[in-house]
């Protein structure tokens, strides 16, 4: 596990200047063994502890360390490149991929998980990506939701080719299902759905199947003009098989309900699968990516096509992820909604792309996080961690630091000098610019930096100036950093006690609000900007208003 930690700290650190990160570590390691998670206080400061040993190496040493392991990372990568190789797709093959979701609810990372794969691999193949709605359950598509999808798959970088809804095929889904009566694999079935339940769980064939297709022609034609639950249109299966889904299953089904397209037109509509495959058909989709819930749906969906004469579509299964404390379904996150649990669909406590993206979440990031995780079929349990680490990485970067203070605490440093201290707005991009400030002696430090304070050290205020802790009172030291460094106590932010200074309010997490005081630059950050405060975190602007700053805080 040591060389394990180390091949990784050498990885990233040669990508950073030297300086491994120990998130972007941890997260490494956790991702190729869960298990660790369990006694990950214990593993933190194992790791912890190789980075610190890794990053004090000189960059020559590092290069050569990092060469004993050129083997193992040349082949991680090539994996990496090779994502879909599974398919074994040749250049001569043209390839179409959809993405279909359901316009019922907020895209979450599961989503973007699904879309991004679709994407990636018609775009790493010269294909077509289509972004089809399935929207033939007219009870749960609901029109705000069309947009929702489109914008938020806009924001994510997703370019689709086109864009198609299920609804607008409705006479194709009719004239298919005629087909399949008169071609023998389909017929119409009055039976109640508690009989029908019953004899698909025992294997055993309904009375419906035997008869003749003009009878089953007569009764499609009444569907159209029946009561919701009367009729159903069933698939000619096998009801002795082993997998459910075959077991005569429904393709259409007769619903009374105002379609936020369609209206009223339609009464009659395709089930998911029966749709999902004349769709995959009809567009010619060569190759799928998702999530094993639908596995058992393979089989029967290449029967359909089969049947249909389209050539069947290649599916590939993966496991989902579900990141740890978390809740994903939609029908849940409507009810804590509606209870006043949750904020909205961008609560902070969510991984809908709306709450991500408020949160300062970086669209790449999302990208690099979900392909990282892979089309295993492993189930995996992921922490916000794991995605962090590809956030943070982007905003390191990015993100221009400010001074903010939470819990105040004024301080006087005695016979401090009054200077003018520039502070570059971002450390390793001088062309960004310094933030100014005036100081005299008063100061304003977090309480708890205050209270943490020792006697006998030199401690320092950040880029600005030394003292010390006297008897209780601060005392001015010395200016220069190399003083503090012979008998170094704590670095800390600071304000100047100033009447310029900016109020700002924090969304955390956990829902609560962080108040405090920031330095007059961050009247210059605009809304949706996500920044660094010293010490406290990456927190993106959501709202400027002329007394006061609210933040959402991002992460560390």
């Amino acid at each position: 596990m040591k060389e394990n930690i180390i091949k990784h700290a050498l990885q990233n650190a040669s990508k950073f200047k030297g300086k491994a990160s120990l998130g972007a570590v941890i997260g490494k390691i956790l991702a190729e063994n869960p298990k660790l998670k369990e006694n990950f206080n214990k593993i933190k400061g194992e790791i912890a502890s190789i980075v610190e040993e890794v990053n004090s190496w000189t960059e020559e040493k590092q290069k050569k360390e990092l060469g004993k392991y050129s083997g193992d990372i040349e082949k991680k990568e090539k994996d990496e490149r090779d994502l879909f190789s599974v398919f074994k797709i040749t250049k001569e093959q043209k390839i179409v991929t959809a993405f279909p979701p359901e316009p019922s609810k907020y895209p979450h990372i599961g989503h973007a998980k699904s879309i991004l794969l679709n994407y990636e691999l018609a775009k790493r193949k010269n294909g077509k990506f289509i972004l089809r709605f399935e929207d033939t359950n007219p009870k749960l598509a609901e029109k705000e939701f069309y947009k929702i999808h489109e914008e938020n798959y806009s924001w994510l970088g997703i370019k689709a080719d086109e864009i198609a809804y299920a609804s607008d095929h409705m006479e194709k889904f009719y004239e298919l299902a005629k087909k399949m009566i008169k071609d023998s694999h389909a017929y119409v079935c009055t039976c109640p759905q508690e009989k029908i339940k019953e004899k698909r769980m025992a294997g055993e064939e309904c009375e419906c199947r035997i008869l003749m297709e003009e009878e089953h022609l007569t009764r499609y034609e009444e569907m159209f003009d029946t009561a919701e639950g009367k009729m159903i249109l069933r698939l000619k299966g096998y009801m002795q098989h082993d997998n459910s889904a075959m077991r005569d299953p429904a393709l259409l089904r007769i619903i009374k309900a105002e379609h936020p397209r369609l209206g009223k037109k339609y009464s009659v509509w395709p089930t998911y699968d029966f749709e999902n495959s004349v769709m995959d058909g009809l567009q010619e989709v060569s190759h799928r990516l998702r999530t094993k819930e639908f596995e058992l749906r393979n089989e029967l969906q290449g029967h359909i096509q089969a049947a249909l004469g389209f050539k069947q579509t290649t599916i590939y299964e993966y496991a989902r992820f579900n990141l740890e404390g978390v809740e994903s379904s939609g029908r849940v996150i409507r009810e804590l909604i509606q209870k006043k649990k949750l904020l909205g669909w961008d609560d902070p406590s969510l991984t809908t792309l709306v709450a991500l993206r408020r949160r300062g979440f970086l669209p790449q990031a999302i990208k690099n996080f979900v392909l990282s995780t892979g089309i295993s079929k492993s189930e995996s349990t992921l922490t916000w961690d794991d995605l962090i680490v590809h956030n943070k990485r982007l905003l390191d970067s990015s993100s221009n630091r400010y001074f903010l203070i939470h819990n105040a605490k004024e301080i006087e440093i005695k016979d401090a000098p009054e200077q003018e201290v520039k502070l570059k707005i971002h450390p390793d991009f001088k062309e960004r610019g310094f933030r100014n400030f005036k100081t005299s002696n008063k100061f304003y430090f977090e309480k708890e930096d205050f209270e943490k304070l020792k006697e006998k050290k030199i401690h320092r205020l950040m880029d600005c100036l030394n003292f010390k802790k006297q008897k209780g009172k601060m005392v001015f030291d010395s200016l220069e950093y190399e003083c503090f460094k012979k008998n170094s106590g704590s670095i800390i932010h600071w304000l100047p006690k100033s009447d310029n200074l900016v109020k700002v309010e924090v969304m955390m997490p956990d829902k609560k609000i962080v108040k405090g005081i920031a330095e007059p630059s961050v009247k210059d950050i605009k809304e949706n900007e996500v920044v660094q405060f010293a010490r406290f975190g990456f927190c993106r602007l959501d709202k400027k208003e002329k007394n006061k700053l609210t933040f959402w805080y991002t992460h560390k």
